[in-house]
């Protein structure tokens, strides 16, 4: 018995290895569901990117629903969603909060100096610590917060015109069924 043990191991190893490989082809890897969904947004007041002595806090922009974007400057796939954002998201009418996420300020500024800037206004969580409480994994990541600071769509990865139609403009949509 104890000759076949190793041949058992190997075994179980190539299951758990197929199962992974089947896992993973089965499942969208940016469908992470937000346990923020439908529940107000986290508490903040942050700087805006370039003037330190002015905050943006959740308060101030309650009113009107709003894109919230997690980006970097050190992230590849925010590059590949700037023109989206600049061109499909932007015509959404909604205001888009940049929220510069774990970056240098100065390497913001330059890289929206490069790539365009479509924010509203950019907010800058330096340390992450705002980041934690939105449950932001990483970046690009862009939540949908309605009039009242609910957390109502939240998208993990970069955004695409696919995107833009099939999943912005329902819950968009769903967003103004339930407005008054």
């Amino acid at each position: 018995m104890s000759r076949f043990l190793p041949l058992i191991a190997f075994g179980l190893l190539v299951a758990l290895f197929g199962f992974g490989i089947w896992w993973n082809t089965a499942h969208d890897q940016h469908d992470i569901v937000s346990p923020l969904i439908n529940k107000p947004a986290p508490a903040f007041a942050l700087p805006v990117l370039g003037d330190d002595t002015r905050k943006v806090d959740k308060q101030s922009l309650l009113g009107k629903p709003y894109f919230l974007n997690v980006f970097g400057s050190w992230c590849i796939e925010c590059v590949h969603e700037h023109p989206v954002l600049s061109g499909e998201v932007k015509q959404l009418g909604l205001p888009l909060v940049g929220f510069n996420y774990k970056d240098d300020p100065q390497d913001a500024t330059a890289w929206l100096a490069e790539h365009g800037n479509p924010f509203d206004v950019v907010i800058v969580d330096r340390d992450g610590r705002a980041g934690i409480d939105f449950g932001v994994y990483g970046a690009p990541e862009t939540f949908l917060i309605d009039g009242k600071g609910v957390i109502r769509y939240k998208h993990v990865g970069p955004i695409t015109p696919d995107v833009v139609a099939n999943e912005f403009r329902p819950a968009l949509a769903a967003l103004a069924k339930e407005s008054p």
